[in-house]
């Protein structure tokens, strides 16, 4: 049973990658931060908020990602507690696309389909980070730290809803402070 539920798992990374990814369609722009120094912006995020998606659907707490530079990419680790109370891990890389100032990025975790992640606001001490893709179909809030002030998370919202998000389609995560 693991194993199909991993396989199911991996497979709706794919599916979410492909979807983002390759769609051929026309978007209203999408503008980015001006640059992004990749060194303040590696280490540990916590999810505070997303759009629902299916590629996540069996997390339902404690969202991590970890970013780390291995050379010309960028490594990405990927955790959260499914309903059996297990962590579940993803892993990919990430390469940035030129001339973007690091603030756009493609990801992969299962190469050769890769997906958009695109940082759309950032905290000047890289506190917290906004992080989208053209379609608008994805978007989450990240933070340093498991929970971020709901003032701050308003903020935040106000931009994505800026930048043509729709505000209702971001939910809260669920975390537990370490």
């Amino acid at each position: 049973m693991f194993a199909n539920r991993q396989y199911a798992y991996w497979m709706s990374i794919i599916l979410g990658l492909l979807l983002s990814g390759c769609a051929q369609q026309n978007y209203a722009p999408l503008p980015t931060v001006a640059s992004v120094d990749l060194s303040r912006y590696t280490g540990d995020w916590y999810e505070v908020a997303l759009i629902p998606n299916r590629f996540q659907k069996m997390c339902i707490a404690e969202t991590q990602a970890n970013y780390s530079v291995d050379g010309d990419v960028i490594r990405v680790r990927n955790r959260c507690k499914t309903v059996e109370g297990k962590m579940e891990e993803a892993n990919g890389i990430a390469k940035i696309v030129p001339q973007s100032g690091n603030a756009k990025l493609r990801v992969s975790f299962f190469r050769p389909f890769y997906g958009d992640y695109w940082i759309l606001a950032l905290d000047p001490e890289y506190q917290w980070v906004l992080v989208g893709e053209p379609s608008r179909k994805y978007g989450w809030i990240l933070s340093r730290t498991p929970e971020l002030d709901g003032a701050k998370v308003q903020l935040i919202l106000d931009r994505a809803e800026v930048l043509g998000y729709k505000r209702d389609d971001f939910h809260l995560s669920v975390s537990s402070k370490p």
